[in-house]
């Protein structure tokens, strides 16, 4: 009696020679680009509480807030007393974002040792973001970096519209990548490529972030994603593969600029995780993220996108990720 299978697919796959699961750290960035357009101001202990929870959990890196003109960006205006409350050790492990000398000036003032600065490849958005043209923030450049070097901080240079622009549309990669290997950029610790409109695929992903990591290997790579087109996860899979050092989310899929029209949420934190399993993450920790999402976006009335937490509500009880529901609140 035969049984319909072939006898190559009886055989047991080789699991010994699967590839290992690539490993980048996780910055989650729900405090910065993922409040950002909720409109409202998340107060200090709230704030405080979920950078603990999230660094208590396993996250390696946190964004928690920004160094942008409250008037312009009101869900940041409380930025430097969220500092103020963390201990060294959590300061350390969090990063301000910053687009100035003097950003850099107030950060460092206040025991910020983790600083992004933040311009566009694209000199519209530049100019919709910050006020004044993209060679005027690499200008500005060598003073932040002296800044934070006198501080002892390290400094990121991030790059905005590293694909696509609201206003111009796609963006020149060879651009992205004359900037990135700027020689005024020499001094910063690692270098960000920032899908900010959600727009690119992951073959665009994976070749810029292997662009950039070969023609600065002095630099770590980081991406930053979001998922407008759904291609978030798969993007940031495709960086990691490509040589990226850490990558971002925002709990729930939250987040967006404000001065980029078409722009969505951030790749969730949770489908990050769940895609990429790193070594300390496990189903109890997973479920502490889980819910620490599903906090937020109540505080916040908003809508998370996770599809990685809405799995996690699932039935499939028998699935170790999914949570146990008996230690629920």
């Amino acid at each position: 009696m035969t049984t319909g299978i072939s006898p190559s697919m009886q055989q047991a796959p080789d699991l010994e020679q699967a590839p290992d699961r690539p490993q980048a750290a996780l910055r989650d960035v729900t405090l910065r680009d993922g409040l950002q357009l909720t409109g409202g101001l998340l107060p200090v202990d709230e704030k405080v509480a979920l950078v603990r929870t999230l660094l208590d959990a396993g996250v390696p890196q946190l964004e928690i807030g920004s160094m942008a003109r409250p008037d312009l960006v009101p869900p940041m205006a409380n930025t430097l007393e969220v500092v103020a409350e963390l201990t060294p050790e959590e300061r350390d492990r969090s990063w301000v974002w910053v687009a100035t000398p003097g950003g850099v000036e107030r950060a460092v003032a206040a025991g910020i040792t983790r600083l992004q600065y933040c311009l566009s490849v694209s000199d519209a958005h530049n100019r919709a973001n910050v006020g004044r043209s993209t060679e005027d923030s690499m200008a500005a450049l060598p003073r932040a970096l002296d800044i934070a070097q006198e501080a002892g901080a390290q400094l990121q240079l991030c790059f905005a519209t590293a694909f696509t622009c609201p206003f111009d549309g796609p963006v020149d990669p060879q651009r992205t990548l004359a900037l990135a290997t700027d020689p005024r950029g020499e001094r910063c610790s690692e270098i960000v490529i920032a899908d900010t409109l959600g727009q690119a695929d992951p073959q665009q992903v994976g070749a810029l972030v292997g662009a950039v990591d070969r023609a600065v290997p002095q630099h770590g790579v980081v991406f930053h994603g979001h998922d407008t087109w759904g291609l978030g996860v798969a993007n940031t899979l495709a960086a990691v593969q490509a040589g990226a050092v850490a990558v971002d989310g925002a709990l729930a899929g939250l987040g967006g600029c404000p001065f980029a029209p078409g722009a969505s949420g951030n790749t969730a934190s949770e489908d990050i995780l769940f895609a990429l399993k790193p070594d300390w993450l496990t189903p109890e920790r997973f479920a502490t993220i889980v819910r620490a999402g599903e906090r937020i976006i109540e505080l916040l009335g908003e809508t998370g996108t996770s599809r990685a937490a809405l799995g996690a509500r699932s039935k499939a009880t028998a699935f170790p990720w999914v949570l146990d529901r008996s230690t629920d609140a």
